[in-house]
This record gives structure tokens, C-alpha cells and sequence, in this order.
């Protein structure tokens, strides 16, 4: 990472939960792509349990179901996100496309110019002259 570079991490709060965040787009994502939750978890690296609370959590922030799943056999089996799935992925990843002119700031030049290169030695003590 270059020095004073910013990270943002978008986040939609939903009470004491995060209704979504980069990990939950990038699994809404994953799903889209695998048509399960097992596959799209697989392919992320994360248990299936992981994948699944999380999906259970967006399900329940939002006002409309994000992901259908359909679990068993059959021709129906699997998970696919629901149009409003789609529409909050798409708008989730618009709102981080837009958070990238930050960077063009005059504040955001500002105070990456008060950034070191590396970060001093830490000490044991603290310093009141620092």
C-alpha cells in the first residue's frame, strides 16, 4: 500500500448489524455467480456456516428478501439472488465506485502530505515531546 493511502470500508448500519459491507457484496456477488451459498462460501474461503449467517443477516435488514435460497435436491435447488438482490449489489458497488474521488480532494492531498513513510519505532514509554 503507498504511504497515506486511504481505505475506505463502506458499511450500511441496520441497527446493531451491518446490513451491508464489502464482504457481504462480495459474497451477494458470489452467490449471483455459483447459484448456491455453499459454492459461493467455497469460493471465497469461508465456511458455509460463515456464508450463511451472513446471508441470513442481509435477509433480515432489508426490507425484501436479498437472496432466494432453495435447499434439497432437485431441479430448484441452490440460491440466486432476488431482484432486490441485484438492485442493492448494483447500488452497493455504484456508491464504491463514487467513494473514489475522495482521493481527488484537496483535504484528502492535505493529509496524506502529513503522513509519514513508516511509522516510528514504538517505545515502551510515552513520550510527551512526540
Amino acid at each position: 500500500m503507498r504511504v497515506g493511502a486511504l481505505k475506505l470500508k463502506l458499511q450500511l448500519v441496520c441497527g446493531d448489524a451491518f446490513a451491508m459491507g464489502p464482504g457481504k457484496a462480495d459474497l451477494l456477488a458470489a452467490i449471483a455467480r455459483a447459484g448456491s451459498i455453499s459454492a459461493a462460501a467455497r469460493a471465497l474461503g469461508m465456511s458455509y456456516r460463515r456464508a450463511w449467517l451472513l446471508v441470513d443477516e442481509m435477509n433480515r435488514c432489508f426490507r425484501e428478501r436479498l437472496v432466494a435460497a432453495h435447499p434439497g435436491g432437485g431441479r430448484e435447488r441452490g440460491a440466486q439472488l432476488t431482484d432486490n438482490g441485484r438492485a442493492v449489489l448494483a447500488a452497493y458497488r455504484a456508491l464504491e465506485e463514487r467513494s473514489t474521488v475522495i482521493t481527488e480532494s484537496d483535504a484528502y492531498r492535505a493529509l496524506t502530505g502529513m503522513v509519514r513513510e513508516t511509522p516510528l519505532a514504538a517505545t515502551a514509554e510515552i513520550d510527551p515531546k512526540r
